[in-house]
């Protein structure tokens, strides 16, 4: 009876779009088990039930055994009720599973009601640990859109939502004896293979950027039968929909691949607007590459960008340009042989014809190119302050598995207003700014200049903005001028690019009641590597690394503690394009990327910056390269001999976040004569130590190697810094 109810199930499942993917052989699964799933709806035991191989026990917390209909459906199965916090009902599972039985645990104990990961008991953990049973990871996605969920009004609900039930090999689970002890670790392990299974169950790494655009605007285009939500933002105030941006998107895209070649590099000028989303995901659509322009270094700096990147037309806007100042920029790009070509001018170009055929795309939801992969996505800058900037090769696959990475720890939904002040031509503004709050159903807001301190407060405080992204000099800013009721709806704030202070973190907890988490990566990575979240949050931690981001700890000479950071996964770049081989894309080695921080990692996954090696500081968020720092130090000073010797450290700053400092035995260097040759030759401010410190003689290593590490500990002693 129980089979052919089973079977009967299956059929009618199968009919409704249900899907059942197990990954192993059913034949060799283990005689006992522990299926470890999530849970988005009532539907859950009745589908695994009918799909799940062999007869396993279905431990059901009290709202699923309660519930007359699931009991019915279910009554030929084995099913017993299930307090997560109840020791009777603990070991009553575990005897059933000694005694060679598989059982279906629901790890959250509750349905989700935002249709990610929730509160993880240690039920599922302890279980397997007492009995000897590997654990087997069920993921269930699709049922949160329907009916019989929890997530009405944060998700877009539909009557017919395509279900996938992913189940994975079993993972053998055996706790080490210090971590018995502690049960929220417990929880955590089973945390950490759920949250592998989210990505491993979600990602799909051949949708390219503008198909993953038409997939999420077909889900949330409409809300009923005719209302149309307005999803997006910017200081127009003009709001606008999956659908307008869409065809915006299709109407530009066919503009320019008429003016460019299939693969061509083409650099976007522009500002946080949704003008410039339109630009680059039409650029995207048609199989041309967004080159994003870091225009806050300066003519000499971009000019190189360009030809680092071999482009030959940069898109740019007459407004922007000239609220900007940015009139001679524009005139050493054509000086440089560049196309420039403005989006004002675009109008005179457009016929009905062309917005019809973007209208009648959008309604075929066709996509030029859906398949995205491992090719050329985007390209961005390592750092907008130094001389010569390397360009990085992001890939499709690079940016949506770094979006599907975050989905895993964060979950950002209808009800969600996303205010990014962050520039586009950063991955942390690019990647987690915009495309992630655009891919999840997200509300918007895009602002040109996270500078504006007392308009970002007041503007989160008109548009109820739940989420806000930033670096800890930002941060500092708009809590020290906010008033207390500016951010009261914030649920989610993440600080990057440089390291969040106690200090910024007790001033929003405080006076603000917002707390603070801090993430870690960098371009290379597209560009989140660690992060923090509701679930495992701790000061002075980066937090832990994102799924499937695997990592080595390399021995550094003069660092005893910890190692420089490793790391390798599906977000990590193409490879690199150097200044002195324009347009050659240089893969990294076995595709290993060196981070330049040494770090610790502790016994339950907590990343730690200990130190930096790589030559770069991070002065107010913006990266400035040290060894450029080095040589317009000596060339500025070379008049004075070659017997002088300099090094440049970055040390802590309080408000700035590091400050650069130039140790030297030259007492004729000053800043006086530094700041003019900086001027005098164009380059960054940013170039300019703001402390000199003056040695008879600087650290080396016995090779005669500068000792950048002993120097900086010695310069931080001199300044009183702990």
């Amino acid at each position: 009876m129980r089979n052919f109810v089973r079977f009967c199930l299956r059929v009618i499942f199968t009919v409704f779009k249900v899907r059942c993917n197990i990954q192993f052989d059913e034949n060799k699964l283990p005689t006992k088990a522990v299926y470890v799933s999530n849970h988005v709806s009532f539907l859950d035991p009745i589908m695994l039930f009918a799909f799940l191989p062999g007869n396993p026990v279905f431990a059901l917390n009290g709202h699923l055994y309660r519930n007359k209909w699931i009991r019915m459906i279910m009554q030929t199965a084995d099913v017993m009720p299930f307090n997560p916090i109840e020791p009777g009902d603990l070991k009553e599972l575990i005897a059933k599973i000694d005694s060679g039985r598989c059982c279906v645990i629901f790890a959250e104990g509750r349905m989700t009601e935002n249709g990610g990961l929730m509160k993880i008991y240690e039920a599922p953990g302890l279980a397997a640990d007492k009995s000897g049973a590997p654990i087997v990871p069920v993921w269930i996605d699709g049922p949160q859109f329907g009916y019989f969920s929890k997530t009405k009004g944060k998700l877009p609900h539909r009557p017919l939502p395509r279900i996938t039930i992913t189940v994975r090999k079993p993972v053998k689970f055996k706790l080490k004896d210090e971590l018995r002890r502690q049960r929220d670790h417990i929880s955590n392990e089973v945390y950490m293979i759920m949250r592998d299974m989210c990505f491993d169950a979600s990602n799909n790494g051949n949708i390219s950027l503008f198909g993953m655009l038409m997939k999420v605007a077909k889900i949330n285009s409409k809300q009923g039968w005719f209302r149309r939500v307005k999803f997006f933002e910017d200081i127009n105030r003009v709001p606008q929909s999956y659908k307008d941006i869409v065809i915006k998107s299709f109407v530009l895209g066919r503009f320019f691949k008429k003016m460019t070649q299939p693969g061509e590099h083409v650099a976007l000028l522009l500002p946080n607007s949704l003008a410039t989303v339109c630009s680059f995901f039409g650029l995207s659509a048609y199989e041309r590459v967004p080159v994003m322009l870091n225009f806050s270094v300066g003519a000499k700096n971009m000019v190189s960008m360009c030809n680092t990147a071999q482009v030959k037309m940069i898109i740019t806007s007459h407004l922007f340009i000239r609220n900007a100042k940015m009139e001679d920029v524009i005139e050493a790009m054509r000086e440089a042989g560049y196309k420039i070509f403005y989006l004002e001018e675009l109008r005179k170009h457009l016929t009905l014809k062309d917005k019809l055929g973007a209208y009648i795309r959008y309604k075929v939801k066709r996509v030029p190119h859906p398949v995205g992969g491992n090719k050329k996505a985007v390209i961005l800058f390592t750092s907008g302050s130094e001389g010569a900037p390397k360009a990085v090769v992001l890939s499709h696959s690079n940016i949506i598995s770094n979006v599907d990475q975050l989905n895993c720890i964060e979950t950002l939904n209808n009800k969600d207003t996303l205010l990014n002040a962050l520039p586009m031509f950063h991955s942390f503004g690019l990647t987690v700014g915009t495309l992630f709050p655009m891919y999840n159903g997200c509300k918007l807001f895009l602002y040109p200049s996270p500078l504006h301190y007392r308009v970002i407060a007041e503007l989160s405080y008109e548009i109820g903005a739940t989420a806000l992204l930033g670096t800890d000099t930002f941060f500092r800013g708009y809590a020290k001028i906010a008033h207390p009721m500016d951010f009261h709806s914030l649920r989610i704030m993440y600080g990057g690019a440089e390291a969040v202070k106690p200090d910024t973190r007790n001033l929003w907890g405080e006076r603000l009641g917002v707390s603070v988490k801090e993430a870690y990566g960098s371009t290379e990575c597209s560009p989140v590597v660690t992060a923090n979240n509701r679930i495992f949050n701790r000061f002075g931690s980066i937090g832990k690394l994102l799924p499937k981001i695997q990592h080595k700890i390399v021995p550094v000479d003069g660092i005893k503690n910890g190692g420089e950071l490793w790391v390798k996964g599906p977000n990590v770049m193409m490879g690199y394009i150097h200044p002195d081989n324009p347009g050659v894309l240089e893969p990294l080695k076995d595709g290993w990327y060196h981070t330049g921080d040494v770090v610790e990692i502790d016994e339950i996954g907590f990343v730690y910056i200990r130190d930096r090696i790589k030559r770069f500081a991070k002065v107010g968020g913006e990266m400035v390269s040290l060894n450029a720092v080095h040589e317009t130090v000596v060339k500025a000073f070379e008049a004075d001999g070659v017997e002088w010797a300099y090094g440049i450290v970055a040390v802590p700053h309080e408000t700035k976040g590091e400050q650069i400092v130039l140790a030297t035995n030259n007492k004729k260097a000053t800043n006086d004569r530094l700041h003019a040759y900086i001027k005098q030759n164009g380059l960054p401010e940013l170039y300019l130590p703001r402390v000199i410190v003056y040695r008879d003689s600087l650290p080396v290593f016995a090779t005669g190697k500068a000792d950048n590490v002993t120097l900086k500990k010695e310069v931080m002693a001199e300044l009183g810094i702990a």
